[in-house]
């Protein structure tokens, strides 16, 4: 069996509340790792929760206990103007050992578009996340929603004094954006929007292999053939295979080669053990 690591999921959501042990079990099973992304201090110190958790045993149905479960915190775009964004708490957070990755943080304007006042806000949150990062050493995930040229902005006064690497989550962006962030170092993830839109075969076909991750952002955008134009199911991270098969298809390779490389890729970038 082949490992599948789902580098971006919500197990830590509400929509999870109910069956979140039976999924972390049926992935461990099938070997799939998964990195729980908070989104306000209350998803990102759950997310922290589940994997502390895990590490201590109290998921007794799998050995390999600490092995296969992570957290990344960080207060979401769309939150900003919901939470204060207090740097300390999530600090305390980001300590933790189980904790992998500042993120998701980044911008969204889809919901603000006539409001600078927000947006400014969600830029400023946004550089004090990339600061968290470089003081705790982890790398960030970026939540962008097709604002590339502003992120870059951000990005190149502030990102070379980082000491990490981070990733584009969900990538929907033009080849040309993709090969910019590259170029400073960054991976690009996708998940199963690919499997039903074609916008991003060229970013998938031109991107290093090496450069790839892969992800479900559950319980959002359920690939095909689990998503039914009469039915659009909840998203679960065993789901990332999809994801996979989908890439491996477009760039011409096979399921084992993707699997095996955004496997290394996500261990390198993320430090997993």
């Amino acid at each position: 069996m082949v490992r599948l690591i789902d580098t971006h999921c919500h197990l830590n959501f509400s929509e999870f509340e109910n069956d979140r042990e039976e999924i972390i079990g049926r992935c461990l099973d099938n070997d799939i790792w998964i990195i729980n992304v908070g989104a306000d201090y209350k998803t990102s110190r759950k997310a922290v929760e589940i994997a502390e958790k895990y590490d201590k045993g109290v998921y007794p149905h799998h050995q390999n206990f600490g092995v296969g479960v992570y957290a990344s915190v960080a207060l979401h775009p769309h939150n900003v103007q919901k939470e204060k964004f207090d740097i300390s708490k999530y600090r305390t957070l980001a300590k933790y050992s189980k904790v992998v990755a500042i993120g998701e943080t980044g911008l969204d304007y889809a919901f603000c578009e006539d409001d600078k006042k927000i947006q400014k806000l969600q830029q400023k949150v946004f550089i004090q996340h990339l600061e968290l990062a470089k003081e705790v050493n982890k790398p960030v995930i970026i939540h962008s929603r097709r604002l590339f040229p502003e992120i870059l902005e951000i990005l190149k006064t502030h990102y070379s004094k980082l000491k990490t690497f981070g990733v584009l989550h969900c990538y929907m962006g033009r080849w040309s954006y993709a090969e910019e962030y590259l170029k400073m170092g960054f991976y690009i993830s996708f998940t199963g929007l690919i499997t039903y839109a074609r916008d991003y075969d060229k970013v998938i076909k031109n991107c290093p292999l090496e450069r790839i991750l892969i992800e479900t952002d559950a319980p959002y955008l359920t690939p095909i053939p689990i998503r039914k134009p009469e039915n659009n199911p909840r998203n679960e991270p065993q789901y990332v295979k999809y994801v996979a098969k989908k890439i491996a298809e477009i760039k011409g390779v096979s399921f084992d080669q993707v699997a095996e490389q955004t496997t290394k890729n996500a261990k390198e970038l993320f430090n997993l053990v």
